[in-house]
Formats: C-alpha cells, sequence, structure tokens
C-alpha cells in the first residue's frame, strides 16, 4: 500500500478521536466529579504509556530504577529538565558499569 493511504488513515482516526468528546459533549460539564476525572486523564495516560519504557529501556531492572529514582528526586526538587534527564541516565549507566 502507499504511504499516502496509511497517512490519510491515521489523519482521519486523529480527527475522529478529537471530534468525539466536541459532538457529544455539547453543554458545559457541571459536575465537580466528571469534570475532575476528565482533568486528570492525561496525566494518567502520560504515566501509563510512559513507565513500561522508563523500565523496559536498559534492559537491566536495576539501572533503571535508580535512573527513576534519581530523576523522580531531582524533580521534586525543581530542577531543570535538562539537568533531570542528563542525571539520570548518567546515574543509570555509572549503575550499570558497576553492577
Amino acid at each position: 500500500m502507499s504511504i499516502a493511504v496509511y497517512i490519510i488513515v491515521m489523519a482521519g482516526v486523529t480527527y475522529i478521536i478529537r471530534m468525539i468528546p466536541f459532538t457529544f459533549f455539547k453543554k458545559k460539564i457541571k459536575s465537580k466529579f466528571i469534570s475532575s476525572f476528565l482533568k486528570y486523564i492525561p496525566y494518567a495516560v502520560l504515566s501509563a504509556m510512559t513507565i513500561p519504557a522508563i523500565f523496559y529501556s536498559t534492559g537491566d531492572i536495576a539501572t533503571a530504577a535508580v535512573g527513576t529514582l534519581v530523576a523522580v528526586i531531582l524533580a521534586f526538587f525543581d530542577l531543570p529538565l535538562i539537568i533531570v534527564a542528563l542525571s539520570a541516565s548518567l546515574a543509570a549507566f555509572l549503575t550499570g558499569i558497576f553492577i
């Protein structure tokens, strides 16, 4: 099949996914429970996609755990993203060397 067909299908699926909420929810959502539930969905989906990738990325659970721990601690102290990412990568690398 042509790559153009794949792109068209992907565009259609993306459009449908974005169109469905506008079709079904024409009025403002007044329920605080549903509103707060919908507010946290992007964070839950991002976590569900990221966490498994983190622990399978290095091929060793120990190096991934150390890198994740370093990233969480540095992020807790509001350090810049580049510092967090580089420090976590370095921690995972050094753990892989010494273990």
